[in-house]
């Protein structure tokens, strides 16, 4: 296994026992990452002289006996985060203004003394689950380059799946750690709200997180996002979870497209996921969560979000037309509609919360379909377009309704090779428990030995 392969905490081992330099790695991960920009195109912004001069720095700090939890390792952030002397450009295109400081969750990647080699793609505020946009072109999957590697944290994901960097930043506001996490054969962590010291985005849906090859990188990257260095998620990743009751769901929340089908082979992917839950210990039965019309909720907090980041856009005309519309839709929903979407969240919490009388876990898809080929909504209009992505994600964006942890966890590849992925869904502060149990199926499933072709 390479060097980047190996992961971000073999990669912080090694640097502290000084067996490679930070910038060693550093100089192997903007290599790869310029390798592949042809193909995969993974990064907006690539820090080259930035991340040597860090990497020198942390060289001299580990020479002097330093010791941080990320020191000298180089990740990435998602193009959603503010660092300093870069755009921010969230998938827009546009002249927008460097930042004048960084994000809190930039600061708490500094502290633990991480490199950061540069900005991963996303689509245009984060719309979809596919990354592309006319600001940057295609972003693509390293398990097969004529498919998505999902979004909106698609660079990241790409990134990380193909050994570029061992881990990184992205945010998820329907899905978009999860998602890409799936379709990139990663685990991606959705934290609930207020677990990360990140300020309330897209009204509350979005929260930041980690992607990453293992269980137990995602949870040491977690720990860092959330400041200190207690290592209370990194220690859940090597415990056992104890004999949980597990509820296989496999129904999504009503949505607006009619006909939602799980395709076969993710059905039979996470019914093997199931099985494997059941053959540790596990008591596993059929039940699903009761949604209602958690919709109602879920669709004014993220249209008036949309709203929110396309007012801030240097110049409107720029974006995609799609993107304009669901901006203005949200304008109209940013007054009583918004105002209901809040007053009625702990009405839902409460409605879909009573499935953790009966289990303690949810297990349901991540998507219901693979990796949606490149260009699948070219040319669409809005409402095809939609209907589409719908179609083929339903079952991540209520998650972000409640403000609750999810944790994607690969769960195979189809028959064409691309990968799918199963989520392990938990209440307000099961973070720990989700990790330990998916730390627990890491272990039968060797899902980190699997690398894709381009990488």
């Amino acid at each position: 296994m390479t060097t980047l392969f190996a992961g971000l905490e073999t990669q912080a081992a090694r640097l502290a026992a000084g067996d490679v330099s930070s910038t060693a790695l550093v100089d192997e991960a903007l290599r790869r990452i310029d390798t592949t920009q042809p193909t995969l195109n993974a990064f907006r912004r690539i820090r080259a002289d930035a991340a040597r001069a860090e990497a020198t720095q942390a060289d001299r700090a580990l020479a002097r006996g330093e010791r941080k939890a990320l020191l000298g390792v180089p990740v990435a952030i998602k193009d959603d985060l503010d660092l300093t002397g870069e755009p921010t450009a969230f998938g827009c295109a546009g002249d927008f203004p460097a930042a004048e400081r960084d994000a809190e969750l930039v600061r708490q990647l500094r502290s633990a003394g991480a490199v950061i080699v540069g900005k991963t793609n996303t689509p245009e505020v984060g719309l979809w689950p596919i990354t592309e946009g006319e600001a940057f072109g295609v972003t693509r999957n390293p398990w097969h380059p004529g498919h998505t590697p999902g979004g909106s944290s698609g660079g990241s994901a790409a990134a990380v799946a193909a050994g570029l960097v061992p881990a990184a930043v992205g945010s998820d506001g329907a899905g978009s750690i999860r998602i890409p996490a799936g379709w990139t054969n990663l685990v991606g962590i959705k934290p609930g709200r207020g677990t990360l010291p990140s300020p309330e985005a897209f009204n509350g849906i979005t929260e930041w997180g980690p992607l990453a090859r293992t269980t137990a990188d995602a949870a040491l990257l977690l720990d860092v996002l959330a400041g200190g260095d207690r290592g209370r998620f990194r220690a859940a990743a090597g415990r056992t979870p104890g004999r949980l009751r597990v509820a296989l769901s496999l129904r999504p929340a009503f949505a607006l497209v009619r006909g939602l089908r799980l395709e076969p082979e993710v059905r039979a992917a996470v019914v093997g996921v199931a099985r494997r839950l059941h053959e540790l210990g596990h008591e596993v039965a059929v039940d699903d969560p009761r949604y209602g019309l958690i919709g109602l909720n879920f669709l004014p907090r993220s249209l008036a979000g949309v709203h929110d980041w396309c007012a801030g856009a240097p110049d409107e005309s720029l974006l995609d037309f799609r993107t304009r519309d669901t901006g203005r839709m949200g304008a109209r929903l940013a007054g009583r509609a918004l105002r209901f979407s809040k007053r009625s969240l702990g009405f839902f919490q409460r409605r879909v919360g009573r499935i953790f009388d009966r289990a303690d876990v949810v297990l349901a898809p991540t998507s219901a379909a693979p990796p949606l080929p490149v260009g699948a909504i070219d040319g669409l209009g809005g409402w095809h377009t939609d209907r589409t992505v719908i179609s083929a994600c339903p079952y991540t964006w209520p998650w972000n309704v409640l403000g609750w942890p999810g944790v994607n966890v690969p769960a195979g590849l189809t028959a064409a090779g691309l990968p799918v992925g199963a989520q392990l869904l938990g209440p307000a502060g099961s973070e720990e428990l989700l990790i330990s149990l998916a730390a627990q199926l890491e272990c039968v499933s060797g899902w980190a030995d699997r690398t894709p072709p381009v990488s």
